[in-house]
């Protein structure tokens, strides 16, 4: 029962609204000053060095001394996402799940951003639209296939997709990610990780160190927003 234990405590703490969005405020993987993180939540320096150091005891920050100020970010990836997971999750209650209640996404972290294996943000969200638009993806919403157009279309960038399902399951290496769902989902399992790294090898997607918030090259941008692009033609 360590784990009913464990989720017990972390709830706990979490269940304070200023430790919460604390925790939200860090989500991009900034590293922030405590009298940052108090201007962001309303509190008093001395309260938010109270909050952060019941979060830093539990091991879900850690803090950096720079100087003589301290600096806090998450501990770890996994902590990174149980905030993105509680932060998808719609309340059916009274007066939840309207959009304006949702929690705003850092700017940082709008376009584009490392959502686990894959990409996620803006630019993620639109691409996952035109391939589906396009036909590149079929089936339904709980069982996305990659198409026989999609697969030679996505051969033609340097994505095999024989190679991502050996055991030929007609190309059913793709789900829709709803994470953060108010910028509508975006791609992810097997097809959605070999995007990614092929954006990173490209160098039209740079990783920055510690930071779940990713760069899009400008030239890298113009390549993946051509992706699944209707001929103008084709298009209406």
């Amino acid at each position: 029962m360590n784990e009913v234990r464990s989720i017990s405590q972390v709830a706990g703490l979490m269940a304070d609204p200023k430790r919460s969005a604390m925790l939200w405020a860090l989500i991009d993987g900034t590293p922030r000053a405590a009298d940052e993180l108090a201007l962001l939540t309303g509190l008093s320096t001395p309260s938010a060095c109270a909050h952060l150091s019941l979060l830093s005891a539990a091991g879900l920050l850690r803090f950096e001394p720079r100087g003589r100020k301290r600096y806090f970010r998450l501990a770890n990836p996994e902590v990174g996402a149980a905030v993105e997971a509680l932060a998808s999750v719609q309340l059916q209650v009274r007066g939840a799940g309207r959009k304006g209640d949702a929690l705003q996404i850092p700017l940082s972290m709008r376009k584009a951003r490392l959502c686990g294996d894959h990409l996620g943000g803006e630019v993620a969200a639109d691409l996952f639209q035109r391939l589906l638009a396009d036909g590149w993806l079929e089936g339904s919403e709980a069982q996305l296939c990659v198409s026989a157009e999609g697969k030679a279309r996505l051969e033609a960038l340097g994505v095999f997709i024989d190679a991502l399902v050996p055991d030929g399951k007609r190309g059913c290496v793709t789900c829709h990610c709803t994470e953060w769902s108010d910028q509508g989902p975006h791609l992810g399992g097997s097809l959605g990780q070999a995007l990614l790294r092929l954006f990173l090898q490209s160098g039209w997607v740079r990783e920055q160190d510690g930071n779940r918030a990713v760069q899009l090259t400008p030239p890298g941008l113009q390549h993946i927003n051509a992706i699944a692009r209707l001929p103008a033609r084709q298009v209406g």
